[in-house]
C-alpha cells in the first residue's frame, strides 16, 4: 500500500521508470566505460552524423555545462573528435571517430535488449513512446 502519495504521482513514475530503464543499460555501458549520457551522445552522432556542440545539446536537452565535460572525456578516451567551424570559429563540430563508431556498431542492439526486459508487448511499447513523446513535447521547457 502506498501511503506517500507517490505512486499516484506521474512525475514520480516517469522518474522512478527513467532510472530503472537507465539501470538496464548500466552493466553494458560501464563495461565500455560510458555514461547514460556519453552513450546517447555516441549514438546522436552515429545516426545523424557530424553535430555542433548547440545542435547536439538541443538534441539531448543538455545545456552546455553538462554536455562540455561529457564531451571532453568523450574525446580524451578517443571517441569522438571537436574541430572548429571554418566560417564561425566559435561554432565547435563534434565528429565520431573511429573507435566511437566502432562502440556504437558494438551497442547497436542495446535499446532492444533493455525494450525486452521491460515484460510490454510491441503495441505497449509503442503506445508507450508515443505518450512519452507527447508529454515531452506538451510540457515547456
Amino acid at each position: 500500500m502506498d501511503t506517500t502519495g507517490l505512486e499516484q504521482m506521474v512525475c514520480f513514475q516517469l522518474y522512478a521508470a527513467s532510472r530503472a530503464m537507465t539501470a538496464l543499460y548500466r552493466p553494458h555501458l560501464d563495461a565500455v566505460n560510458l555514461t547514460y549520457p556519453q552513450y546517447i551522445a555516441l549514438r546522436v552522432l552515429r545516426h545523424q552524423g557530424p553535430a555542433t556542440v548547440r545542435t547536439l545539446g538541443q538534441t539531448l536537452h543538455l545545456d552546455s555545462g553538462t554536455l562540455s565535460p561529457l564531451l571532453k572525456r568523450l574525446e580524451t578516451q578517443g571517441r569522438i573528435r571537436r574541430e572548429r567551424g571554418t566560417t564561425d570559429e566559435r561554432t565547435v563540430w563534434i565528429h565520431l571517430t573511429d573507435a566511437g563508431r566502432r562502440l556504437c556498431d558494438q551497442l547497436a542492439d542495446l535499446p532492444q535488449r533493455a525494450a525486452c526486459t521491460t515484460g510490454l508487448t510491441t503495441g505497449d511499447y509503442e503506445y508507450l513512446q508515443d505518450m512519452l513523446g507527447r508529454i515531452r513535447g506538451n510540457v515547456p521547457t
